[in-house]
This record gives structure tokens, C-alpha cells and sequence, in this order.
């Protein structure tokens, strides 16, 4: 018996090392995979957050330029709020070309213009009373237009002058918008 062990002890040895080579393999091979897939996460995830920051920096960028440079024309306040949101950006390390800081303060402007012309639409739009108000104004005109008007047809009626074809009238119908 002994000598058979001693005979497959170097098959058993050479198995059992193949085994833990294989497994070993199995192993790293798995982990480089995850280890990828955490990079590529990490990248994203940095990415996403320095995006976050690149258009918060940028928005601050044409607040600056917008309010400290109020007389100056529209390729002056872009150059100031690119030098500021450029010079805050390489401040924290991150790197970022012209190309894309320009488009993220376009973005911004794009942002406050869109938001600009709501408030003023909003502002413009007259409010209930003084639509009320000027109703109340256009009814005595109206009113005395239309007695004018029926103090006229009573009086050529009463003279014989009355046509023997009534004339027609055309009548506007308001148009609404919804």
C-alpha cells in the first residue's frame, strides 16, 4: 500500500496544483472584471458630479458677468464670465476645455432668458379687475351708441322713410383664445 501512494502521490500533487492554479485564474480573472466595472463606475459617477460643477460655477459665471458688467455688449459679459468660470474651475483641479465652458454658460443664458420671458409674460397679462375696470368704462359708450342708434331707426320710422328692404347688418362675433 505504501508504495502505491508513493507511486500517485506526484499525479495527486500535480492535480491538486493544477486545481489551485485553475481556481487561482478563475479567481483573479473575476476580480479584474469587478475591478473594471468599479473604474468605470468611479469614472461616471466623477464625471456626473464635476458636471454638476461645471454648470453651477458656469451659472455663477454669467450672474457675475450679467450684473458687474451690465453696460458692456453680449461678447464682452461671455469673455468675463468665461475668464471667471475658467479661473474658478482650474482653482479646483478640474480641467475643463473652452468649448465646453462656453456651451455651459450659453446654457446658462439659454436658462435665465427662458426664465426672464415667463415672468414678463406673466407680468403683462392684465390682471381680472382691470379687465372688470375697463368693461365697466365701455359700457356707458356702448350704451349711448345703441340708443343713438335705436333714436334714429324710431325716427325714420316714424317719418315714412323706412326702406321697403331692411338693410343687413353684419354682426363681428368675439373671437376667444384659449
Amino acid at each position: 500500500m505504501q508504495t502505491i501512494i508513493e507511486t500517485v502521490q506526484p499525479y495527486v500533487s500535480t492535480i491538486a496544483t493544477a486545481v489551485v492554479g485553475v481556481l487561482t485564474t478563475i479567481i483573479l480573472a473575476g476580480l479584474n472584471t469587478v475591478k473594471v466595472k468599479v473604474n468605470g463606475w468611479l469614472d461616471a459617477r466623477t464625471t456626473a458630479a464635476q458636471r454638476e460643477v461645471i454648470h453651477k460655477i458656469a451659472g455663477e459665471g454669467f450672474a457675475f458677468a450679467q450684473t458687474a458688467f451690465k453696460q458692456a455688449g453680449g461678447e464682452r459679459k461671455l469673455q468675463e464670465a468665461l475668464q471667471y468660470a475658467s479661473l474658478t474651475l482650474s482653482s479646483q483641479g478640474i480641467v475643463v476645455s473652452q468649448v465646453e465652458l462656453r456651451s455651459a454658460i450659453e446654457k446658462a443664458y439659454l436658462e435665465y432668458k427662458a426664465k426672464t420671458k415667463t415672468v414678463l409674460a406673466t407680468e403683462s397679462l392684465p390682471s381680472e379687475e382691470v379687465t372688470q375696470a375697463a368693461a365697466k368704462e365701455a359700457v356707458p359708450g356702448l350704451a349711448a351708441k345703441m340708443n343713438d342708434f335705436l333714436a334714429q331707426a324710431t325716427a325714420e320710422v316714424s317719418s315714412g322713410q323706412a326702406q321697403s328692404e331692411p338693410e343687413t347688418i353684419p354682426v363681428q362675433t368675439p373671437v376667444t383664445t384659449e
